[in-house]
């Protein structure tokens, strides 16, 4: 079997990042001293001029974003996720998503394999924190090769978006030449027996359980739902009625994430059974992201389990 190619989704980001400043000279890239971690310091490398730094002030950033926004310019504000969401969401609510302010978020550390840094670091609920403003544009990419295209393509978005991103190496699941856009979830695996709905990191282990689920003779669909919100209403509707049976998984709280925008859609369009893996009312905790998959039953083997599971329901 070929080995994966592992990269941190924060590294496709701050690729494109630098592309787009080299397309664009009113691209800027703002930073809360976290410039290194985010992946801000490669634009900075080349653009010192079009690179603000903050220091530890979220909420300084993101108003100086709105502003900059509202100025004519493309702003990428960066930051870890939870204090995008955290420290900074009245902010975030009031200059950027209710101006209709065209900043582009990037948050990264989202998710339980950013690993030893515990719980003050995990970004577990920002998808939600994000995706319930209006005019917000939320994207989870699967790996670095669409975080790149995730954050060129957010340019195309005349208003805010917000890109959560992977501290850790994750595997390459998308290629250059897949389709990509903003608000169009992609067809990852056919199988017309359930449909497994995944973001992020937690692509990887949906692919794993199509692979296991195939040796059982069970036909998993899995879609690569990049795009919280806006929501991919056809594929998923189209889903429902081909397959009869959904499994979403994510590295984020099962209140208000990925696995709810599916949920609060099929449910008053197509119901179909439904299991939703996530984060179940708690904070993250310090571990490999390895062990904490398999604590917060996000592993390959807890989707094939939530497959089984769903498969009973539907023949009720």
């Amino acid at each position: 079997m070929k080995e994966l190619d592992m990269k941190p989704t924060r590294d496709g980001a701050g690729r494109a990042m630098v592309e787009l400043g080299k397309k664009n000279k009113n691209v800027v890239v703002l930073s809360a001293d976290l410039t290194d971690s985010t992946r801000a310091g490669w634009f900075k490398k080349e653009f010192p001029d079009r690179f603000i730094g903050f220091g530890v002030a979220e909420q300084d950033m993101m108003g100086a974003a709105a502003g900059l926004a509202l100025s004519g310019k493309v702003p990428f504000a960066c930051t870890f996720g939870v204090f995008a969401s955290g420290r900074a969401w009245d902010q975030v609510r009031v200059s950027i998503a209710y101006m209709n302010a065209n900043v582009k978020i990037i948050g990264t550390h989202g998710g339980v394999t950013v690993g030893e840094d515990g719980a003050t670091h995990q970004a577990l609920d920002e998808v939600a924190l994000m995706r319930i403003l209006p005019n917000m544009s939320v994207v989870v990419p699967a790996d670095a090769t669409e975080a790149y295209r995730a954050t060129m393509d957010s340019v195309n978005i005349n208003g805010p978006v917000y890109i959560r991103l992977g501290r850790n190496p994750a595997p390459t699941l998308t290629k250059k030449e897949d389709p990509f856009k903003i608000g169009k979830a992609n067809l990852y695996r056919d199988g017309k027996d359930v449909t497994i709905i995944a973001c992020g990191h937690s692509l990887y282990e949906a692919k794993k359980a199509h692979e296991k689920l195939k040796e059982e003779g069970i036909g998993a669909r899995v879609i690569n739902l990049h795009t919280p919100k806006p929501l991919d209403r056809d594929l998923v509707l189209k889903a429902a009625k081909e397959t009869g049976a959904f499994v979403t998984v994510e590295e984020h709280t099962i209140f208000g994430g990925m696995g709810s925008a599916v949920s609060e859609y099929i449910s008053q369009n197509y119901p179909v059974p439904m299991k939703m893996l996530g984060i179940c009312d708690s904070f993250g905790e310090s571990g490999s992201p390895l062990e904490l998959l398999e604590h917060f039953n996000l592993s390959t083997e807890d989707v094939v389990k939530a497959v089984h599971e769903v498969l009973v329901m539907k023949k009720k």
